[in-house]
């Protein structure tokens, strides 16, 4: 059995469409399926949607959030209630093509316990956009050892990969790196980015930005390393104008006037900043880690609630 796990965040053109084409593609490829929703407080009638699809559906369930907890959380909620033997993740909107998925089975089958589907080609993205992503990828591969280029969160996994993330405490999390961390065999399979079918994309270059600030500073220490980095520069500039300065003075031609004196004053001051910024960040990172609280919060649960009709069915 396979379950696929489809985070879901204002999505009621698509939730309805993702069903349908989804589960003809698994029941055509005759897979035990079950396709698991999570609707991460989404303010347009989404969950409506869901538990629409979940009652007249056995093969459908849906989790609501109490609020949004973003789509890491989302992610997370589905490997912590899915039953399948592996576990697909994939987008509400259709960009990651489902036609895929039997591939991607076919793969499981070979003994491949993490198959990730990479892009092809970034598809329609601004130039920014794609120097943004090429430049958080590098930093990912040279701080942590993890390539993440062309990744995405598209991906099957056995149960044991499903366990072995679900066992890790940290609150913070980033799905996309942490599938690659864990280790077991993995293959890869190239996709094209599909156009999406209806609604817009929910990601602003502002959250995209504190998205990747999140998951810099939770599995890297790039940014201490960087200002590490800067001091060391700023050391041997200070270094060298020290030596310059003293022959100057000692030589008899060094020149009045405070310039320098205000040019190393507005450097240091500058990089005292900027590594309080840093360790501040990472001081607030910890303090999010160490109130351990839930990375989710589930107000409704349609298994629950067919349960629960159940019983009161027996009883009558």
């Amino acid at each position: 059995m396979i379950s696929v796990i489809i985070p879901a965040y204002n999505e009621r053109e698509n939730v309805e469409n993702t069903a349908k084409v989804i589960g003809n593609i698994l029941r055509d490829n005759g897979t035990e399926y079950e396709l698991l929703f999570i609707d991460d407080g989404s303010k347009d009638n989404t969950w409506e949607i869901i538990e629409k699809l979940a009652e007249s559906d056995p093969s459908v369930r849906g989790l609501k959030f109490s609020r949004n907890f973003g789509k890491e959380g989302a992610i997370f909620a589905g490997l912590k209630n899915c039953v399948g033997d592996c576990a697909v993740v994939i987008d509400c909107d259709l960009q990651h093509p489902p036609e895929l998925i039997p591939q991607m089975l076919k793969m499981h089958e070979q003994g491949y316990e993490v198959v990730e589907a990479v892009k092809a080609s970034r598809g329609k993205e601004s130039l920014l956009y794609k120097m943004f992503a090429k430049t958080f990828y590098r930093i990912m591969r040279t701080s942590s050892n993890v390539d993440l280029d062309r990744a995405s969160d598209f991906k099957l996994m056995d149960r044991k990969v499903i366990d072995a993330l679900n066992e890790m405490p940290e609150r913070i999390t980033f799905f996309r790196a942490l599938s690659s961390w864990v280790g077991f065999r993995s293959g890869r399979i190239e996709f094209e980015v599909a156009p999406r079918k209806a609604g817009t994309s929910k990601w602003s270059f502002r959250k995209l930005v504190k998205f990747a600030l999140n998951n810099i500073t939770s599995f890297t220490n790039f940014p201490m390393q960087l200002v590490t980095g800067m001091g060391i520069v700023f050391l041997v500039f200070a270094v060298v104008l020290g030596i310059q300065s003293l022959v100057r003075f000692f030589s008899g031609t060094a020149q009045e006037g405070f310039t320098t004196v205000y040019l190393i004053i507005l450097l240091a001051a500058s990089m005292i900043m900027i590594g309080l910024g840093v360790i501040g960040y990472y001081i607030s990172k910890i303090y999010e880690e160490i109130k351990f609280r839930p990375r989710y919060i589930i107000s409704v649960d349609t298994k629950n609630r067919k349960d629960k009709d159940r019983n009161n069915d027996r009883n009558v």
